[in-house]
């Protein structure tokens, strides 16, 4: 027991020697958290509890791996190890034995995304494959049914999402396939409908824990629930300050009401952090401080003191990535290994010049978790377009682009196009351009309009590209829509921000360049996107919510300013948004630089920008947007003071710089200051 307990500090250990009851360990970044739930299982085992009886549930098979080792490392002479897996690990083992409570056979096959995908696919359709899929899958997981999607569709795309839903429930289930997500679906249904086997399950599983509690949705904190149904010995470990997953159905009110969604809940802190510097931490701090929902907590950091935040502010995105680039060639000329350096954004969009930044500079990277900017979907139509402007004969891009939008084109109809052509000796566009009776029989009436419109505007967008101009983009979007496009798709919000990079990208080369062409610019474009770099060694850029779990001795966080980061407008949520940049700061080690620019391209067009307003709530810099302090107490939050006992918090009000709270004392009514009580 003592080995189990003796490098744990105080929270850590009393959080480990909890044993009945639910427990919520309040976790913050690189504060041991894995260490304290390893050592939780080894201490339960100690005590002679079955292993049998203990589950621990986590989100990735790295993470189950690592604190199965951990944990049996602290155990000695243990016949088999408790199950230490993910939920959906444990879906597949309960299906194994239940599903035919449900009248369908155990020897069902799991099914990968490709597979998905690929069955999906197999449906038709123009809807893109990868966007449907995820779109079920997010049904899925809030046990939404493809009828009730479709009832809801006010959108044609997600009555035509509902309807591709539909019919991949009808053969997943017709082939007895089970996918990724039914793992945790079909599991739910059994235990809801046969409560006797639900009791047994719970019996059998007394001793509870949650990895990553912030980041669990709706269905499986009904799954817990079930699990739980005969006992609370719940124990859930997460961070509120870092939930940054509700766009995926997260949602962190798991996390900030499970006090109240059981009795006699215990909640541990662990504040102390073993990966940053003061400096780092005070910023977080600062900058999460801010946030109203949540439970509060104030990381220090073990190693004390370090080197300043540095801070960078830039003209544009090209001095910005420059200065970055030589800053990070600076620190590898010293001798820093490139696998401790890594540069982050909100918006995937900004990848495109620090890209090209890095690209001059020679240095190598790595895009973890995303895709470079000239290989993304939206990107390659846009190119394929200009190619086809360049050079009408490129069937390459014209076979990519000549039904996207789309035209009424289908696969076949472009194949027959595109054979009768190669038997002619042509091009698509000379043979639909020369052969217009023949396109006619091949094509449907209004296909054949959207076709002609189509070469039309090739035709005089090639007479427009002759005279180079500033506009050309906008007379291009016009003609195509491509934007348009993108944005009427559930997952437009990326797409159209790249969208709008490159269109800028475009503008700004037409401004510096006043005589080029097309050609001009894609052979530019060519040796821009071309990263030829050979040594293994790399950096490695991406965005904020791919960093999450992940550590860096040298950090460089670009784009802070309003609208990118935070992002401002319909869906975004500020608290998520500061929760995205308190994530950011908390990746660094030992050395924080935090970046602005002056203008970037936005929405196709340069636009002057403010600097973001997290600066400022971070304390690193002065004139940003300013925000006033909110309170982490809200209408209906149960308060202790040291005299007047427990009450309910029933109105808040500000007075200068602090809060003070009108609370209900067992019936009488005080008005308290917020820093007079604490929350329970």
């Amino acid at each position: 027991m003592d080995k189990i307990l003796d490098e744990l500090n105080e929270n850590q250990r009393e959080a480990a020697c909890h044993i009945d009851g639910p427990l919520l360990i309040l976790a913050g970044a690189g504060s041991g958290k894995t260490k304290t739930i390893t050592s939780r299982v080894a201490y339960l085992i100690s005590l002679g509890i079955d292993p049998a009886n203990i589950l621990t549930l986590t989100f990735t098979n790295k993470a189950a791996n690592e604190m199965r080792d951990r944990a049996l490392s602290l155990i000695e002479d243990v016949r088999y190890p408790p199950l230490l897996c993910t939920f959906h690990k444990f879906g597949l083992l309960f299906l194994k034995f239940h599903i035919n409570k449900l009248n369908r056979n155990n020897g069902f096959v799991v099914i990968d995304t490709d597979d998905k995908k690929r069955i999906i696919k197999s449906f038709g359709g123009d809807m893109p494959v990868s966007m449907v899929a995820s779109e079920i899958s997010r049904y899925k997981n809030s046990l939404i049914s493809p009828e009730e999607v479709f009832r809801k569709a006010e959108k044609k795309e997600y009555k035509a999402i509902a309807k591709l839903y539909e019919q991949y429930e009808n053969y997943t289930q017709s082939n007895n396939l089970v996918d990724f997500d039914d793992l945790l679906v079909l599991t739910y249904k059994i235990l809801e409908l046969d409560d006797e086997l639900c009791i047994q399950t719970s019996q059998r599983y007394k001793y509870i824990m949650v990895d990553e509690y912030q980041d669990t949705n709706e269905l499986q904190y009904r799954l817990l629930r079930k699990l739980c149904k005969t006992h609370e010995n719940l124990c859930v470990v997460g961070d509120d300050d870092q939930s940054i997953y509700g766009w995926r159905g997260a949602n962190i009110k798991n996390i900030l009401e499970f006090h109240n969604t059981f009795e006699n809940v215990k909640i541990t802190k662990l504040e102390k952090n073993y990966r940053s510097t003061n400096q780092i931490l005070k910023a977080a701090n600062d900058l999460i401080d801010h946030n109203r929902e949540r439970i509060g907590k104030n990381l220090t950091s073990v190693f004390g003191d370090g080197k300043e935040i540095e801070f960078i502010e830039s003209h544009d995105e090209n001095y910005e990535s420059k200065t970055i680039a030589r800053k990070i060639r600076k620190l590898i000329d010293s001798g820093v290994d490139p696998r401790d350096i890594a540069v982050l954004y909100r918006i995937n969009a900004l990848s495109r010049s620090l890209e090209e930044g890095l690209n001059k500079e020679g240095i190598s990277y790595n895009m973890v978790g995303g895709v470079k900017f000239y290989e993304r979907a939206e990107i390659k139509d846009l190119i394929s377009y200009l190619r086809i402007i360049a050079n009408e004969h490129d069937d390459f891009s014209m076979k990519r682009v000549v039904n996207k939008p789309k035209r009424g084109l289908g696969k076949v109809t472009i194949e027959k196009i595109l054979k009768r052509s190669y038997e002619n000796k042509m091009s698509m566009y000379e043979f639909i351009t020369t052969h217009v009776d023949e396109v006619k029989k091949i094509t449907s009436k209004k296909s054949f309009v959207a076709l002609e419109k189509f070469i039309d505007d090739i035709a005089r967008l090639k007479e427009l590209n002759k005279d180079s101009s500033y506009d050309f983009i906008f007379e291009f979007e016009n003609a195509f829509g491509i934007r348009e496009y993108y944005s009427a798709l559930p997952d437009a919000l990326d797409r159209v921000s790249n969208i709008d990079e490159f269109y800028g990208l475009y503008r700004d080369f037409v401004k510096q360049n006043p005589e080029a062409s097309v050609d001009d610019f894609l052979n530019d474009l060519a040796l821009q996107s071309d990263q030829d770099q050979i040594d293994n060694e790399h950096i490695s850029i991406m965005s904020v919510h791919a960093s999450k779990g992940l550590e860096f001795e040298y950090l460089f966080v670009m784009g802070l300013e309003e609208g990118f980061f935070p992002l401002i407008g319909d869906g975004s949520d500020i608290e998520e948004e500061r929760r995205l940049g308190y994530v950011a700061i908390t990746r660094a080690k030992r050395e924080l630089t935090l970046s602005y620019v002056g203008s970037r391209f936005y929405k196709g067009r340069r636009a002057e920008l403010k600097k973001s307003r997290f600066l400022k709530e971070a304390g690193v810099c002065k004139g940003s947007l300013v925000l006033e302090k909110t309170t982490s107490f809200k209408k209906g939050d149960l308060v202790k003071h040291k005299i007047f006992g427990i009450g309910r918090v029933f109105e808040i009000s500000k007075v200068k710089r602090e809060f003070k709270l009108k609370i209900n004392f067992s019936g009488t009514k005080r008005d308290i200051l917020a820093s007079f009580v604490e929350k329970i």
